[in-house]
């Protein structure tokens, strides 16, 4: 039988996400990578309000927790960590594996879609 382990894992493998405080430093540094033929689709700006969900879901060391939670009645309710109070975020979940499959897009056409999290339902009533 085997044992429970946490994993950590990429959120988006193949993909950077830079951070500054110097907006008009990475600009520049963005077009000098342009010029070296880069092609324009590589980059791309993320949605602000996906920029403060993903901040809010894995805080300043960038590294989304585990969760725990409750089902009754079909309604999940998270009851600690970085998913309590978004719910209506999670679209599927795997009890078994213990992750929820959370959708992190406002709009359809974002790149962001959806997140893998880590989810343990510690009760479910009917």
């Amino acid at each position: 039988m085997g044992a429970w382990h946490l994993e950590r894992q990429l959120l988006y493998p193949g993909n950077i996400i830079l951070e500054t405080n110097n907006k008009a430093n990475l600009l520049r540094e963005l077009k000098n990578c342009r010029e070296m033929n880069m092609q324009e689709k590589q980059l791309s700006r993320m949605d602000e309000r996906e920029e403060a969900l993903l901040k809010r879901l894995c805080g300043e060391n960038h590294h989304l927790e585990m969760s725990r939670g409750v089902i009754t009645r079909g309604s999940t309710q998270v009851t600690e960590g970085p998913l309590k109070g978004m719910e209506h975020r999670i679209r599927r979940i795997d009890r078994h594996k213990r992750l929820a499959r959370v959708e992190l897009a406002e709009k359809p056409e974002a790149e962001l879609g959806y997140i893998p999290a880590g989810l343990e339902i510690t009760d479910k009533n009917i």
